[in-house]
């Protein structure tokens, strides 16, 4: 499985912007698919998830009510909307695969077995 995340920028305070992470080797029902994010000099931390079913999202206390995560089963790729964003929410951010998460999904990042390479989100203030 192989993981590509794209989306990110450079962004206003209040702005928005959507992440894709694009899958492929296999289908968006056998795994949960994270996004993490990390700030320098930070641990890596689990933003949203979304299980294999579709049908359980988790976000993380600080994003609830400005991010949304979905996904295009066609297109095999999830997105995670953000809006309202913060200067705190600059950071590298990451998508990633769980092969055992079919109806949940977990928000640490030892669960997660396949990574992406990060896609930079800077929000100006």
């Amino acid at each position: 499985v192989q993981l590509q995340a794209s989306g990110g920028g450079l962004v206003q305070a209040g702005g928005s912007l959507r992440l894709s992470c694009a899958v492929s080797g296999s289908a968006l029902d056998y795994y949960a698919i994270g996004w993490f994010r990390q700030a320098p000099g930070k641990e890596r931390e689990g933003v949203s998830c979304i299980s294999g079913s579709g049908g359980y999202e988790w976000h993380v206390d600080s994003v609830k009510g400005r991010f949304t995560i979905s996904r295009d089963k066609a297109k095999n790729t999830v997105f995670l909307q953000m809006n309202s964003l913060k200067s705190e929410d600059t950071a590298l951010y990451y998508c990633a695969a769980d092969r055992a998460a079919l109806n949940l999904c977990l928000a640490g990042r030892h669960a997660y077995d396949y990574w992406g390479q990060g896609t930079q989100v800077t929000v100006s203030s």
